[in-house]
C-alpha cells in the first residue's frame, strides 16, 4: 500500500510562483497549464500564458487568467514543460559550444598557415 504524506498548501503554492503548473478542474475534465504568477489566502489562482486542455487535447492558448478557488480539484507542478524547457537550453548552450570552437579551430588554422607571398622569401 503506498503511504501519501500530507503537504501544508500555502508553502506549497508559495513555491510554486513563477513556475509552470497544471490545474485540474472539478468539471468537465478540464486542465490549464501556464505560469503561476499569484496566489492568495483562498487559493485563488493567477496563470499567465495559459493553454486549456479539455479531455487532455489542447483547446488553445488563452493567455493570462484567473482561476476562482472552488473550481480547483488538483494543483501541480508542470514537470514535463519544466524538462522540455530544460532540454531546449541545453541544445541551445550545445549549439553555442559548437560555433565556438568552430571559431576556434578556424583562428588556429588561418595563424599557422603560412601568409600569402611568404613562400621564398627569406630574411637576412
Amino acid at each position: 500500500m503506498s503511504h501519501h504524506t500530507p503537504v501544508n498548501p500555502k508553502p506549497f503554492l508559495r513555491d510554486l510562483i513563477s513556475k509552470k503548473i497544471v490545474v485540474t478542474l472539478k468539471f468537465n475534465k478540464t486542465q490549464y497549464k501556464g505560469l503561476l504568477v499569484s496566489t492568495d489566502n483562498y487559493f485563488n489562482l493567477q496563470l499567465s500564458d495559459a493553454e486549456e486542455f479539455i479531455d487532455s487535447q489542447s483547446k488553445g492558448k488563452i493567455g493570462d487568467i484567473f482561476i476562482r478557488c472552488n473550481n480547483v480539484l488538483w494543483i501541480g507542478q508542470d514537470v514535463a514543460a519544466e524538462s522540455n524547457e530544460e532540454v531546449k537550453a541545453t541544445e541551445e548552450v550545445k549549439g553555442t559550444e559548437d560555433v565556438k570552437s568552430s571559431a576556434v579551430e578556424e583562428a588556429v588554422v588561418q595563424e599557422t598557415a603560412p601568409a600569402a607571398g611568404a613562400e621564398g622569401t627569406q630574411e637576412p
